[in-house]
């Protein structure tokens, strides 16, 4: 499989250390955050990997190479100086993803020890999600998961941990699935992707599973830190 990694954000919550470096090339216990998604994708067999880069793009390329020592090959996906959130991100990398064949996607600024080996080589749908259970900051959860079903409404619910196997054919009509606006109209668009899962759910495409092992979403020098020291063994 191929996947994308998400690395486009601004991060600013991640301030004053995004200033001057990009969130997922930030130390964790010694390493970039992103280097432990890239290590996880080669070890599930991934060998063709795109980043969408904005904020800082040109320390992507100086910190990570084209992929070599991870066994693996590095393209990246340039969005300009602003990012184009998440969906507008995924369209935009899918000419160099280069196939029509799912592919992975993760988000840069997560920590997890989830095995992207157990993802579904095609999705039974237009999108396979990974669940995990709700952060005390985000409580209510995304979505409903019954009976492997993702659903926008009901219970119980879960948060979506950024990981999954998304179908290239997810995109094939975003313009319908999106109020009209300067932003996806410019070129290249901008938009988030919840609308596409949301109009993708109402036709019972999107499905998913509960994952209840580590899983960090890092969004503050605090918690980058307590997660650092915590892998570090202090």
């Amino acid at each position: 499989m191929r996947a994308l990694i998400l690395a486009a954000g601004r991060g600013e919550r991640m301030r004053p250390l995004t200033d001057t470096t990009p969130k997922p090339l930030l130390q964790l216990a010694g390493k970039p955050l992103i280097g432990y998604h890239l290590e996880r994708l080669a070890a599930a067999g991934v060998r063709y990997v795109v980043i969408n880069t904005a904020h800082r793009a040109e320390q992507f390329p100086e910190a990570l190479g084209d992929g070599a020592r991870w066994g693996l090959r590095i393209r990246y996906s340039y969005e300009g100086a602003t990012p184009l959130e998440t969906g507008g991100g995924m369209l935009h990398a899918l000419p160099l993803l280069g196939s029509d064949e799912p592919f992975i996607a993760i988000s840069a600024d997560l920590y997890t020890d989830f095995d992207y080996a157990t993802l579904p080589r095609a999705p039974d749908g237009l999108a396979h999600l990974i669940m995990v259970n709700n952060p005390p900051y985000h409580a209510e959860g995304d979505f409903a998961l019954r009976g492997g079903l993702l659903h926008s409404a009901g219970a119980p619910r879960l948060t979506f941990g950024n990981i999954g196997v998304y179908h290239p054919a997810l995109f094939d009509h975003w313009r319908a699935a999106l109020d009209a606006s300067p932003d996806t109209q410019r070129q290249p668009p901008r938009f988030k992707l919840v609308p596409l899962l949301l109009a993708a759910m109402r036709a019972g495409q999107i499905r998913g599973e509960h994952y209840a092992g580590r899983w960090h979403n890092l969004g503050t020098p605090q918690e980058l830190a307590a997660l650092d020291a915590r892998l570090r063994g202090r």
